[in-house]
């Protein structure tokens, strides 16, 4: 079994589409969403009703969380504030109510699914955590494989039983270790922050014990004139170059 893996989308419908294409070309069997499919991006609404129409298994990202509760809105830079509220109207009461019913971590596959750290951690992020953190994770993970998001940056940590290995993850495949336990961050789909703006997810092998790395480009001034003409702040038009 084939399973892309995508996280991040922030409104960017331009770069969902473009994955979404990639994905039907390349023999997956299904598709999981890491979160954060609002914030930032102009399209918040397009992209909730199209991960629904398509019954796609979702966690909860934390800007989700920040659509949800207020006092978590009020940790937010202020760019980032500004784009939850503004967009916040713009999501229906079926958004709304689909976002209030995902839940912070899925199990599926034999792999764990959460947006910012295992077991079950919305805002947490993967680099907040050292070695003895990582070590005290892995041994409480169950399962083999677990995939987070949140960072925007795609990096594979791997563990086997003494030490830790990080590494950045670049485009191509990635064989896997069946001795070895993982935490593997699958990138941006719609705000890459690694240095190349190309959208980006996963396809992981199960059968293979595999990853393979996607680097998928999208029309970019597209997406920024949208989001200077939705009225959101353009420093979050300018971080998609």
């Amino acid at each position: 079994m084939r399973i892309a893996v995508i996280s991040d989308i922030h409104g960017n419908m331009e770069a969902l589409q473009e994955v979404f294409d990639d994905i039907e070309n390349s023999g997956v069997d299904s598709i999981i969403c890491l979160g954060d499919m609002v914030g930032y991006g102009p399209e918040p609404e397009a992209v909730v009703q199209w991960i629904m129409s398509r019954d796609i298994p979702t966690v909860m990202g934390n800007h989700e969380l920040a659509v949800l509760d207020p006092a978590y809105v009020d940790l937010f830079n202020p760019a980032a504030r500004k784009s939850i509220l503004t967009i916040i109207p713009w999501l229906s009461e079926e958004s709304m109510a689909f976002i209030s019913a995902l839940e912070t971590s899925l199990t599926m596959h034999s792999g764990r699914f959460v947006h910012g750290f295992p077991p079950d951690s919305i805002i947490t992020y993967l680099f907040q955590i050292d070695d003895d953190g990582l070590v005290d994770a892995f041994r409480h993970l169950e399962e083999k494989i677990c995939f987070v998001g949140h960072t925007h940056k795609m990096t594979i940590v791997s563990w086997d039983g003494k030490d830790i290995i990080k590494a950045p993850l670049k485009e191509g495949h990635v064989k896997l270790y069946a001795d070895r336990q993982y935490i593997i961050n699958n990138g941006s789909v719609g705000q890459p922050r690694d240095g190349d703006n190309c959208a980006k997810y996963l396809i992981w092998d199960i059968a293979e014990n595999s990853v393979d790395i996607r680097f998928v480009p999208y029309h970019i001034a597209k997406v920024t004139n949208k989001i200077v003409e939705a009225g959101l702040p353009e420093v979050h038009a300018d971080r998609l170059w």
